[in-house]
């Protein structure tokens, strides 16, 4: 099957993305077409300076290659370098109802954050059907926070079918892969790990960086000797994600029978981040020492994808008369 997904240059990758996104990527690129794009056009909407968008865009698809996508399996692109989806993007929004990107949860979240409400964030979704759809994707992993716009995007393309489709599918409708395991990746004020909130870890921090901030995790009081839950502690939610099986267990019955303190949990956590990440940071050393050959991954990319593009693009547009 063809997987599609996209992830957005506004930042360092973090431990939220790797366990939301990342993971999924590399299993899936192993028995299947994958398409992963860096998706600079919908970044667009909260970077505002130019040499940082860039800068962002090259250490996303650094930061990617290390981790284990495989430019040999999977089609790592930028969103910018395939402009056949701005087109898609405006014979999308042509049949797309206004009051459907009204709805939008994650539009009135951001307009609640106190963001700007502009078109590009309130039209948002309509990009990112174009995204998928683009590439006749079969399945789209995302998290729970984004599940409302893939079956938006469902919605667009069976409207779209449904008036210039003449009995035929012009798009493929996508469906979505959730892990519910670890949909929510606790940061470290037990909120959804965010860039918008402030409270990351990031992949790549140097390893003093991630001790200190392990340090910062909020906790509640209970003192070391009393039992504690691990079902409901964020702190060790993060902790399993990263321990082996042999230390998560081992700290789970310490904290059922008590005498464990979540200070040597936070710096436990601490080491399993970087021992995991570890190998990781030296190929991305690699990549970063050798940008040519970065360059040379995103052009390769970019020509599979347009190729790829142009062939829905083109049925979308004789459908709908355009050309």
């Amino acid at each position: 099957m063809r997987v599609l997904s996209g992830i957005q240059p506004s930042g360092a990758l973090h431990i939220g993305n790797y366990f939301g996104a990342i993971h999924q990527y590399l299993a899936l690129q192993e028995e299947n077409e994958a398409f992963y794009f860096v998706a600079d056009f919908h970044a667009l909407t909260s970077v505002r300076d130019a040499k940082r968008l860039r800068e962002y865009v090259f250490n996303v698809i650094v930061d990617l290659l290390s981790l284990g996508v495989d430019p040999e399996r999977a089609t790592l692109f930028v969103q910018s370098d395939v402009p056949e989806v701005t087109e898609l993007t405006w014979l999308l929004t042509s049949v797309t109802p206004m009051g459907w990107l009204e709805k939008s949860v994650s539009y009135k979240d951001k307009v609640q954050q106190g963001i700007p409400a502009e078109h590009g964030l309130f039209a948002y979704p309509v990009l990112q059907a174009a995204d998928i759809l683009l590439y006749d994707a079969d399945i789209v992993p995302v998290g729970q926070d984004q599940k409302q716009h893939l079956e938006l995007t469902r919605d667009i393309a069976e409207r779209f079918n449904h008036i210039y489709g003449g009995g035929e599918d012009i798009f493929r409708l996508p469906k979505p892969l959730i892990l519910d395991a670890v949909a929510v990746v606790p940061g470290l004020d037990r909120r959804k790990m965010s860039k918008s909130y402030q409270n990351t870890i990031e992949i790549f921090d140097e390893p003093a960086v991630i001790r200190k901030k392990c340090k910062k995790f909020v906790t509640d009081s209970t003192p070391v000797e009393a039992p504690k839950d691990p079902e409901t502690c964020s702190l060790f939610g993060l902790f399993k994600l990263f321990a082996p099986e042999a230390d998560r267990l081992e700290v789970e019955q310490r904290y059922r029978a008590g005498g464990i303190g979540y200070g040597e949990v936070k710096n436990r956590l601490a080491e399993a981040i970087i021992s995991t990440f570890t190998p990781a940071r030296e190929r991305r050393a690699d990549w970063v020492a050798h940008p040519a050959r970065v360059a040379e991954v995103r052009a390769a990319a970019a020509d599979r994808a347009r190729k790829s593009a142009r062939v829905v693009l083109d049925r979308a547009r004789a459908a709908c008369g355009v050309g």
